[in-house]
């Protein structure tokens, strides 16, 4: 299941999307959304206090709980090793984990550009998460492990969600969801600078 929030700009109105999709068929089997206004400000690496409790709000909206949330952020490959990924997992108690679409802090050797290929995310010798190419010779995305769930796993299940395009389709479904309501609410959607290089 995906999870995001888009922003309508220059107000503190946000939209959380939670996203079900089946794996084996990428089809959508259940969307929640909640708008709201962030409370807390964008800080770089505290984003999850801005944008978990409304995130929440999102999962309680589903009929069916999920079986493994996927974030667009990241899970311990983080400055404090605790990001979006890791709250929403310990909070909820579901296996979670981050895909986010730039590196915030770890190392990493651009991985082989054939899709399924990857290399470490690293810092101070300290493996955090994969650089994993989801499509030939497109940038890679960042997977780390945020609550109840293997690296191993977390990556192959990134794969399975991009079959077409470099981000999970869970994400990608999310977004698309959160900004057609911020749209027909009369609100444009867009992000905080920066934004994903914090989670």
């Amino acid at each position: 299941m995906g999870l995001d929030v888009s922003y309508a700009k220059a107000t503190n109105q946000v939209c959380a999307a939670a996203v079900v999709i089946e794996l084996e068929s990428l089809a959508v089997a259940e969307v929640a959304t909640v708008l709201g206004e962030v409370a807390f400000p964008y800080v770089p690496g505290l984003l999850a206090f801005r944008e978990a409790p409304i995130l929440l709000e999102a999962l309680q909206g589903l009929a069916h709980e999920p079986e493994v949330l996927v974030c667009d952020g990241y899970g311990i490959a983080h400055p404090r090793r605790f990001g979006l990924a890791c709250h929403l997992g310990v909070l909820t108690g579901l296996p979670s984990f981050g895909v986010a679409k730039t590196s915030f802090i770890a190392d990493f050797v651009n991985p082989d550009r054939r899709r399924g290929a990857w290399s470490p995310l690293k810092e101070g010798g300290e493996t955090l998460g994969r650089a994993v190419r989801t499509q030939d010779g497109v940038k890679p995305v960042f997977v780390s492990v945020g609550h109840r769930i293997g690296l191993d796993q977390a990556c192959d299940m990134t794969l399975r969600l991009c079959p077409r395009y470099r981000i999970p389709e869970a994400t990608r479904q999310a977004d698309v969801a959160s900004r057609r309501v911020l749209r027909t609410t009369g609100r444009s959607g867009g992000a905080p600078s920066g934004a994903s290089e914090s989670r």
